[in-house]
């Protein structure tokens, strides 16, 4: 069974659950996805399925032919690969299906979310690292936020490879693991997660079931049956 799809992130907002917890929750538009392609590991080296999301006007020619093949009209805006194990071979699946997010999660799933988070452009060490910078006194007049000494002299002559240093700050792919699945709404194809997920409104994500977990969302109590209500009544009034 497949335990992955697409979506866009819409945004973040709140909900309460039964017992009136304030939960911050992220709404993703996730799919419907169709199956472009399905790799195998005979053909292409490894096993993969292809799953577009959205629409756009045109398609170049290598995705015509993959479309025309999985015989889909509409190109996808995006198209992003899911890396399968050998044991997932059959998965029930062919070319030009579509993959509905309530087919894969319920209430109360683990999650991870995959995306790109924010890029920030170049930032310094203090922003990009949390280093505390240099003293305020003694001299140090435009020192502040600096890195201080990024390495020895003679031995070993060079900047080791890893230091962290000033330079350009998110724009990288992140991995958001242990998140819970809020709610499912099928009829919007809407999915809501408890906490935050990487990226900005309307980026691309990857939603990968982790296993299946509680539901957050309690039960309400029932109310006693009239018989047992009118025996409590009774002993009152004794």
């Amino acid at each position: 069974m497949l335990n992955s799809i697409l979506g866009t992130k819409i945004d973040q907002t709140q909900k309460y659950t039964s017992r009136g917890e304030r939960i911050p929750v992220t709404r993703i538009q996730a799919g419907p996805c169709s199956v472009v392609q399905i790799k195998t590991k005979d053909k292409d080296g490894y096993w993969a399925i292809q799953l577009g999301l959205g629409r756009k006007k045109k398609a170049n020619k290598p995705l015509e032919g993959r479309l025309k093949k999985a015989k889909i009209a509409t190109p996808p805006f995006f198209l992003q690969e899911i890396r399968l194990k050998e044991t997932e071979e059959k998965l029930g699946l062919e070319p030009g299906e579509i993959v509905m997010v309530d087919k894969i999660f319920k209430q109360g799933d683990i999650i991870d979310v995959i995306g790109v988070s924010k890029g920030k452009g170049f930032a310094g060490v203090v922003k990009r690292w949390g280093f505390k910078g240099g003293p305020r006194t003694h001299g140090q007049s435009d020192r502040e936020r600096a890195p201080g000494s990024i390495g020895a002299g003679t031995t070993p002559g060079r900047v080791w490879k890893g230091k962290k240093m000033a330079g350009r700050m998110g724009h990288q792919r992140t991995t958001v693991k242990n998140l819970e699945v809020f709610a499912v709404e099928p009829k919007e194809n809407l999915l809501l997660i408890k906490g935050l997920v990487p990226g900005p409104r309307g980026g691309l994500l990857m939603i990968r079931k982790v296993r299946e977990g509680k539901s957050l969302v309690e039960v309400e109590a029932k109310e006693p049956s009239p018989d047992k209500a009118t025996e409590s009544k009774e002993e009152n009034a004794d």
